[in-house]
């Protein structure tokens, strides 16, 4: 009995160090950021950091310790509402283009809110209240909160960009810049492959069930387009010309005056210029082309003669390929062709958990891979991004497929 007792103290310590430095990590991506970049508002689809830190700490409170935690009581009743982000299971919650406006709570307070959260927390994952579903509820959690630490990054990028200072967010390390290889192409046979989870361990409920499909043969770039090659098609007239387009794509690039990727900028020189996290740089010309909205990267594939991969091609090149050399992760998301629809045997979850992915399955593409602002360890094979065909401010590139 001593040694069971043993072994359960330790595991569950082990819970709460995960915990603790997935909660960790978010604050250092805010430790940059002064009180005013923390609560400003971008844009309807970014979010404030400061929203981002409490948001997260709200479905901790929301879900977990509201269930389980002996005399519960909330922090701040109005966060239930203030915090909510699309849970209609859980009641009403603020209008998220208006969550630029919260500047009541302070940052401070936010602070002492996930302060209070995390040792909550802690003494419950400490005790023996904490049942298999309450530790279900705390990886969805981490995971949850490993997507908006991203999040953190993408939206804090957006906001700065439209700052004529063009401020750093980070100093720029030095690093060897990269070498761009030959595009070559890897082929595959036509035939039944199974996608989707199938591994021990956690995923996404819209990773479910792994199923068979039918792929026809096709053929897989061996690395993402670069800058170079997506200059080409911008220089020699891309942006202009509808036949490359979709027609709501060439309506959303006509309305919004596009002519370029987003952080792209030209100078008076002709020489491009990108706005980075580390402030504005030369373009890199071998550096993978990032934050392509999916009208952009259906636009450039049809005029380099290829198209974008179905999301079956995508899982099963990169399951047989690894990712060494290739960019499958820790680069870009990678745009497919694939509407975000569920797989075949989908079950929503029960109850305001089960709005996590589900209730967004429509007017929507999949991403697979993972970018250089996703966590580590929050990447895998599986994985299903999903962004209206807009979306451009998240690290969103290009590889191309062949039909064969």
């Amino acid at each position: 009995m001593h040694n069971e007792t043993a072994v359960l103290a330790a595991t569950n310590a082990a819970i709460v160090d995960d915990f603790l430095r997935t909660r960790e990590y978010s604050m250092i991506l805010a430790t940059p950021l002064s009180d005013e970049d923390c609560g400003a508002q971008s844009m309807p689809d970014a979010s404030p950091v400061k929203w981002h830190l409490a948001h997260t700490s709200w479905f901790f409170e929301t879900f977990i310790l509201e269930s389980y935690e002996p005399d519960f009581a909330p922090f701040h009743p109005a966060f239930r509402v203030l915090f909510n982000s699309y849970y209609e299971g859980v009641g009403d919650k603020h209008p998220r283009p208006q969550r630029g406006m919260l500047t009541r709570p302070s940052l401070a307070e936010i602070r002492a809110y996930r302060a209070n959260i995390d040792l909550r927390m802690q003494a419950l994952l400490l005790s023996d209240v904490c049942d298999d579903n309450c530790l279900r509820l705390l990886e969805l959690g981490m995971q949850h909160e490993q997507q908006h630490q991203e999040l953190i990054l993408t939206d804090i990028k957006h906001l700065l960009s439209l700052n004529p200072l063009k401020p750093a967010y980070l100093p720029r390390a030095l690093q060897a810049m990269p070498v761009q290889t030959e595009l070559e192409w890897n082929t595959f046979d036509a035939g039944v492959v199974e996608i989707g989870y199938r591994d021990g361990g956690f995923c996404f409920d819209n990773e479910l069930p792994s199923h068979r499909q039918f792929v026809e043969a096709f053929a897989i770039g061996s690395r993402l387009i670069s800058n170079i090659e997506y200059l080409m098609f911008v220089e020699q007239g891309g942006y202009e010309n509808p036949a490359h387009w979709l027609s709501a794509g060439w309506d959303w690039r006509s309305s919004n005056h596009i002519m370029h990727p987003l952080y792209w900028q030209r100078q008076d020189d002709g020489a491009w210029r990108e706005f980075t996290l580390h402030g504005m740089l030369p373009l890199d010309p071998h550096a993978a082309v990032l934050h392509l909205s999916y009208y952009e990267a259906d636009a450039f594939a049809r005029w380099a003669g290829g198209r974008l991969p179905t999301e079956a091609e995508w899982e099963h090149a990169a399951g047989e390929l690894g990712n060494e050399g290739r960019q499958f992760f820790g680069t870009a998301w990678q745009w497919t062709s694939s509407s975000y629809a569920p797989y075949p045997g989908y079950a929503i979850p029960e109850g305001a958990v089960g709005e996590y992915n589900g209730k967004f399955m429509v007017n929507q593409y999949v991403l697979r891979g993972s970018s250089g602002a996703t966590p580590l360890g929050h990447s895998r094979t599986s994985y299903r991004n999903f962004f209206p065909a807009t979306a451009c401010w998240q690290y969103s590139g290009i590889r191309l497929a062949r039909s064969l």
